[in-house]
């Protein structure tokens, strides 16, 4: 049985971007664990949201759930401070942040990380950093290999184009997707999770506090079959920084 690590910046990320991919490697018999760097709060009256995440692990399958204890930086051009008693993610010491972070991974004796792009995927100061503090603690506890989430640019410009002609609010603005995430060619994995579409979209719903402020989103993901909702959503992307793109892995093992 390996053990996967899964370090994810904010509660819902865990799902969003790897959800199938954890709930089919927990379905094989590996050991899946979550660690996110934040609790999801930006201020302190903001729901606490590790019960969803707890929740959304459940679902999943997940065994473990862990969380390094910083606040979230928020998302925009407005950087806020840190509130009283904690740090924001974004301004975390690295070294500190991933010495928490691999004495995890040693405890797990985890044979696998999976981590953020330099990019950050969209540009969010919290995902950004989660790539820097991954990519040490694997350093730090020998973790022998990284794979980094991502997604493919083009169907993302699709998707876009797409909501935008159903008057749904698009996923990214056009002007983050021209340079979020990674082009198709440059993906090492792809991963076919639409056996577990199902857990993937309970997952999603559990984490109520933020689908409640997409209604429209909401109440979709709440109608349509399961059977739909793979379509769209039953591919999960990686890319291994140690290998060349070419032939495309089906296996987050491989």
């Amino acid at each position: 049985m390996a053990t996967v690590v899964a370090f994810h910046a904010h509660p819902d990320d865990e799902v969003i971007l790897t959800g199938g991919t954890l709930a089919r490697a927990a379905a094989a018999g590996q050991r899946v664990v979550v660690v996110v760097a934040t609790d999801g709060r930006v201020h302190d009256d903001d729901p606490v949201r590790l019960d969803e995440l707890q929740a959304s692990a459940n679902l999943l399958g997940v065994h473990r759930v862990a969380c390094l204890g910083y606040a979230d930086s928020g998302y925009g051009p407005v950087f806020p401070p840190d509130p009283p008693g904690r740090t924001r993610f974004a301004r975390a010491d690295v070294e500190e942040a991933a010495q928490r972070l691999a004495e995890i991974l040693r405890e797990e004796d985890a044979e696998l990380l999976l981590g953020y792009q330099r990019n950050g995927g969209y540009g969010h100061r919290d995902h950004v950093q989660v790539h820097h503090v991954g990519k040490r603690a694997a350093e730090l506890a020998g973790t022998p290999r990284v794979l980094e989430v991502t997604m493919p640019r083009e169907a993302l410009l699709r998707a876009g184009n797409l909501a935008r002609l159903l008057r749904l609010p698009p996923p990214y603005e056009p002007d983050v997707v021209r340079t979020a995430y990674a082009p198709r060619a440059t993906i090492t994995h792809r991963i076919d999770v639409r056996r577990f579409a199902r857990q993937k979209r309970d997952a999603l719903l559990a984490h109520r506090s933020q689908t409640a402020g997409l209604p429209v989103w909401s109440a979709v993901l709440r109608r349509v079959p399961p059977r739909a909702f793979a379509l769209v959503l039953g591919r999960e992307w990686f890319v291994d920084p140690q290998i060349p793109p070419g032939r495309v892995r089906r296996d987050i093992f491989e």
